[in-house]
């Protein structure tokens, strides 16, 4: 993915064989130089978890912990994006996702399509050189899962599901061999931009059952991947310097505290700020994230939603779930504290909340309030009225002034 949160085309190399990297320890190798493997494992922070062991539908799998202390133990041979045992044990399992059945044969795939699954236990003493896959195979591995995204074949979350797991595999595998070095950073960077992303796009899935199951999940691993990025932005921090868009992924952090019970990683932001780079915690992102903060936490609705328009498409992506919750709370204080004689424009409500008028409308009525329209044919909200309440069942996508430069991104 690029700079301006767009994914990257690349084109996969899952049938070309890779060449394994000998791996001894060694405190004086570059941890600048992208294309070496490094041996330095990023420190294990005792507030926040690197590794992933949450339960993915009734699973539960752990990926080794990244541990400083531990010399790398493993470098991967796998040439192909799925080892060829578990490639063949799966198609006689006819356990192949639709992505990997060759001519949509379910019992049938090919290196250029079966990807490597998640493990639901697995440790470096257990597993063989030939079935984890080196830094090149993993990373077109991951292009080519990322890729998958732009598909109209399927639905989002029949893609997303695959992604999820798959790209669980590759953290999998980065982890056992303790790989630390820009590629990689670069590498954990798409993953998150996969699940913040996802974390929007999710919530458009209302016709399925799992959406809240996977809207759940996709959260949960989202929180994981950013810890694990963090952990690696520490082990491969310059005293001067920060890596590319390191400033944006910390703040996402931080927008993710949006919200009354929002407590992502268990670790409280005031923490959280002391293991943060001053270059970092003064930056435009950070600044942004907040300011934003600040102003959901006092109810300043005003300013939270006008500020939302500073927002890069990857924040407002987190930011865009708490949006109504915001409105709710400014159209209740227009309820409670209007005249009653003199009804509140929808026009000028409408600029306020930063929605259409006809949305606003709705909205006002998804809320319990009645509106009317006056002589000249001017909508209106009649302020004071007893039955304003917050919808059980939650609110509709309703629009967003200047969505239109996110949607082009989305």
């Amino acid at each position: 993915m690029d700079t301006s949160g767009r994914f990257q085309r690349r084109n996969p190399r899952p049938d070309s064989s890779s060449s394994s990297s000998s791996s001894s320890s060694s405190s004086n190798r570059s941890r600048s130089t992208p294309a070496k493997w490094s041996s330095l494992a990023p420190p294990t922070r005792k507030s926040g978890p690197n590794s992933d062991d949450a339960t993915r539908h009734g699973r539960t799998g752990k990926e080794e912990p990244i541990d400083l202390s531990d010399p790398p133990a493993i470098v991967g041979t796998c040439p192909f994006m799925c080892p060829e045992g578990e490639r063949a044990q799966r198609e006689r399992l006819r356990d192949l996702a639709v992505f990997e059945r060759l001519h949509g044969n379910p019992a049938l795939s090919s290196p250029s399509l079966a990807v490597k699954k998640f493990c639901r236990t697995i440790t470096t003493k257990q597993v063989h050189t030939s079935d984890i896959r080196p830094l090149p195979v993993l990373a077109d591995t991951l292009a080519y899962l990322l890729n998958l995204l732009d598909s109209a074949e399927h639905p989002f979350e029949v893609i997303h599901d695959f992604v999820f797991d798959r790209t669980r595999s590759i953290r999998q595998d980065l982890s056992m061999q303790n790989v630390v070095n820009d590629q990689v950073i670069h590498m954990y960077q798409e993953m998150v931009k996969f699940h913040v992303i996802s974390h929007y796009k999710l919530r458009s899935c209302s016709s399925s059952t799992d959406a809240s199951s996977l809207h759940y999940l996709n959260m949960e691993q989202l929180t994981k991947t950013l810890a694990s990025l963090f952990n690696l932005y520490d082990a491969n921090q310059s005293s001067h310097t920060a890596c590319g868009n390191e400033a944006e992924f910390r703040s996402f952090y931080v927008l993710l505290h949006l919200g009354s019970n929002s407590q992502p990683m268990g670790e409280s932001l005031s923490l959280w700020f002391r293991h943060v780079p001053s270059l970092i915690i003064h930056s435009k992102e950070m600044c942004f994230a907040r300011e934003l903060l600040r102003f959901f936490r006092i109810g300043n609705y005003k300013r939270f939603l006008y500020a939302i328009a500073e927002a890069s498409y990857l924040q407002y992506c987190i930011i865009e779930p708490f949006i109504n919750e915001v409105r709710v709370l400014a159209l209740s204080c227009i309820n409670n504290g209007g005249y009653k004689l003199h009804p509140y424009p929808l026009a000028h409500l409408a600029k306020l909340l930063m929605m259409e008028v006809s949305d606003l409308e709705s909205f006002c009525n998804a809320c319990g309030l009645e509106t009317c329209t006056d002589e000249q044919g001017n909508k209106l909200l009649p302020t004071k009225q007893t039955n304003f309440s917050r919808p059980k069942g939650g609110f509709q996508r309703f629009s967003f002034r200047g969505f239109k430069r996110f949607e082009r991104e989305l």
